[in-house]
């Protein structure tokens, strides 16, 4: 049996090196001992402490063994001084160490339900019995052998092989007196092929700089300054509240003039006060999660657990949550728990089986994006992609989750033809699994962190994605408008004088407008791959294509919903957008020629963010119907709609829109309320680039009635604008 498990150790293939190695009980000739063993093929010589002295160990074995055998135990830890040739130093022996990973732990892990996940398994800076080190922890319930190399035993998977924990199919060791100066991965030997893997870790909390694939060990040190942020957050009634989001990519917002990265601490010090001055009240910010690939835009995620070192460190990320918090603005995470890349050191086939993705293509793989998909129906994987969600909003403050892509995991034949699916247990292309965790992230988010939102970008009719659980619902908070989005793009870009073939596609919406939650979005994947730039979008000359997009920016952020506009649309950028530069930010600058245009179309944006924000009438009932009304919706032929919002206070705006560059100097609109009113926002002002054809302060009704109202009031409606009334 000894020859048989030194051999296992000697070739790293042991399940279990700890009943071999550290201390054990033995018995010579009936007489109880202790004999002690450690494996380190650097050693030349290896001493051991007793309570009086040190003690030389026995090389028993060429390639690195070494043992003592004592009538009396060595103090566990038991402490070693290690001679290699070139140093000599002293270190607790990893094998003398139990385990710190908790039966409970393991038991909620194995049903999905260990919301601390990342708690136990990663790589955990703690100290044990007295000593200082590191505890490692990996899922692989196929390998045969696991073990942690890395920057402090030369990569070599014989030194630190792990102790299995049973059914579990989670691993651990703790390693003393490593820092988090040192890089690690985990080398893993299938139990069924023998064959040697090297993986990073999947909840590793930081990485090395790309190329390079190793985690790193990770502490944080930031103390929170946004306490009176998340209180203020607990109380807030978001449903009748503001939400305006800028959504942001760090890497191309804005950069350095040696064209570099901006820091997380640098952003500090210039986004949050740029999204401050536009009036937003959240930011949303691509995928932040460690990836190798920057034309990815994060969304071919490596590193779940990581923060990106693209820009700093998990505390400098923090800290700029932080500065955000402290100006009162809300932090939306883009998260992707819909597909993980195939890179072989990652994820994709982590102890060499299918562990993270399903084994059968047609379950297992996205075909659109060349990435492998969850096994939902896992309860170890969800039970990752849960505490991911968790990680995220417990240790970075993280007020909201827009998922990405919900609509390629809700269906089974997503982007697939026949026979490249299969169908579920009763026979449908509803993907049961998905359901099932959307619902357990969604209950996971209302119980435990009260006003984080979660957003589902879902593009398809699927039904109550943003109603309650207990209703039926999946649970979200709010869903991406899509809809409403391909409607509005597609019927803005045509010429004006066909605009009135699609009138309704700016009036159809409403038919379904309060079925969900709906954020109303201008995001990144509108101005990418050939589809230009909003305001590029836009047809005709230079002037009506700036006309266009003050118009489309009017009727976004008075149509009833929330809004979400990609970084770029709110200086009228010309190109589309480009991961690898920054903003064109030179349009608003002065000395650019045409800068009064793109700062027209800024100023447009920051004046419509600011009314939005503080005008009951145009937020408060943002999903309710009765926070909308039709004046009238039927001049197809002159390409005008009208409505009234109301707030939850009764309060109420006109908005009156012309999609034509004719100017319509008599125009009558039929007013639910008789009185005084003037005009509180024109899109045709000259501080916007108009051409300035606007209204009188004060603009009487007449008993004339009109679109079935008693009351109605002739105005100048400029054109290729948008017109806001409110009554005095």
């Amino acid at each position: 049996m000894h020859n048989q498990a030194l051999n296992r150790i000697l070739e790293a293939r042991h399940h279990d090196p700890f009943s071999f190695l550290g201390q054990h009980v033995t018995h010579i000739d009936d007489e109880k001992y202790y004999v002690y063993r450690t494996f380190l093929p650097y050693a030349s010589e290896v001493k051991i402490k007793t309570e009086d002295d040190w003690v030389d160990l026995e090389k028993t074995h060429q390639d690195g063994l070494f043992e003592y055998t004592s009538p009396v135990a060595f103090k566990t830890p038991c402490l070693l001084k290690i001679s290699t040739g070139e140093q000599c130093y002293e270190t607790n022996d990893p094998y003398t160490f139990s385990s710190s990973i908790t039966q409970d732990d393991l038991y909620l892990f194995g049903e999905g339900r260990l919301k601390l996940a990342y708690k136990m398994l990663g790589a955990h800076l703690m100290t044990q019995e007295g000593v200082a080190g590191v505890r490692f922890a990996v899922w692989a319930p196929n390998a045969e052998r696991v073990s942690v190399i890395g920057s402090f035993n030369n990569w070599d998977g014989r030194i630190h092989s792990m102790r299995t924990h049973g059914s579990s199919g989670v691993w651990d060791i703790f390693i003393p007196g490593l820092t988090n100066s040192d890089t690690y991965k985990f080398e893993i030997r299938n139990r069924h092929t023998g064959g040697i893997l090297v993986k990073t870790d999947p909840y590793g909390f930081e990485f090395e700089q790309r190329p390079g694939t190793a985690a790193k060990i990770s502490d944080s040190h930031h103390q929170w300054e946004d306490r009176q942020w998340l209180e203020a957050r607990k109380q807030r009634d978001w449903l009748h509240a503001p939400f305006n989001c800028y959504e942001v990519h760090l890497g191309s917002w804005q950069r350095n003039k040696k064209g570099h990265f901006l820091t997380y601490r640098e952003l500090a010090k210039t986004l949050v006060p740029h999204v401050v001055a536009m009036g937003y009240t959240h930011v949303e910010l691509l995928p932040i999660s460690e990836h190798p690939l920057n034309e990815s835009w994060g969304y071919q995620t490596t590193g779940y657990f990581g923060v990106t070192n693209r820009f700093g460190s998990p505390d400098d990320l923090r800290f700029l949550i932080d500065a955000f918090h402290q100006a009162n603005i809300g932090v939306i995470l883009d998260w992707v728990p819909g597909h993980f890349p195939k890179d072989d050191w990652a994820l994709a086939r982590f102890d060499g089986t299918a562990l993270y993705e399903h084994e059968d293509p047609r379950l297992g793989e996205h075909q659109d994006w060349g990435t492998y998909i969850f096994n939902y129906g896992r309860n170890e994987v969800r039970n990752f992609l849960i505490s991911n969600a968790y990680y995220w909003l417990q240790e970075f403050h993280i007020d909201g989750l827009r998922v990405d892509a919900v609509a390629s995991m809700l269906y089974l034949d997503y982007s697939r033809n026949p026979g490249e699916w299969i169908p579920n247990k009763f026979g449908g292309r509803e993907n049961l699994d998905v359901i099932d965790f959307l619902k357990q992230l969604n209950m996971m988010v209302g119980e435990d962190f009260t006003g984080v939102l979660t957003i589902a970008e879902e593009s398809t009719a699927w039904p109550m994605v943003s109603r309650p659980i207990y209703l039926g619902g999946l649970g979200f908070s709010m869903k991406w408008n899509m809809g409403w989005m391909n409607d509005t793009l597609s019927y803005i870009e045509n010429d004006p004088v066909h605009r009135r073939y699609y009138h309704d596609k700016l009036t159809f919406g409403q038919l379904y407008a309060y079925s969900e939650n709906f954020v109303l979005p201008f995001s990144h994947d509108e101005v990418v791959h050939g589809k230009k730039s909003l305001l590029d979008k836009m047809p005709g000359d230079a002037w009506q294509k700036f006309a266009n997009l003050r118009l489309l920016t009017t009727y976004q952020m008075t149509s009833p919903g929330k809004k979400l506009n990609f970084m770029g649309n709110e200086i009228g950028q010309g190109r589309e957008w480009n991961v690898n530069t920054s903003l064109d930010w030179h349009l608003v600058d002065n000395q650019y020629a045409g800068h009064e245009w793109h700062r027209g179309i800024q100023k447009t944006h920051t004046d419509l963010n600011n009314l939005y924000k503080t005008l009951p009438a145009l937020h408060t009932l943002d999903f309710e119907h009765q926070g909308f009304e039709w004046i009238d919706c039927h001049d197809t032929e002159q390409s005008i709609i009208s409505y009234v919002r109301r707030g939850l206070d009764n309060s109420f705006v006109i908005i009156v829109l012309n999609f034509t560059p004719v100017l319509r100097n008599q125009y009558r609109i039929g007013m639910p309320q008789a009185g005084t009113y003037h005009e509180i926002f024109n899109s045709d002002a000259s501080c916007y680039g108009g051409s300035n054809q606007g209204n009188s302060d004060s603009l009487h009704t007449e008993n004339v009635p009109w679109m079935h109202h008693a009351q109605s009031l002739v105005i100048k409606l400029p054109p290729l604008a948008a017109i806001i009334l409110q009554i005095k």
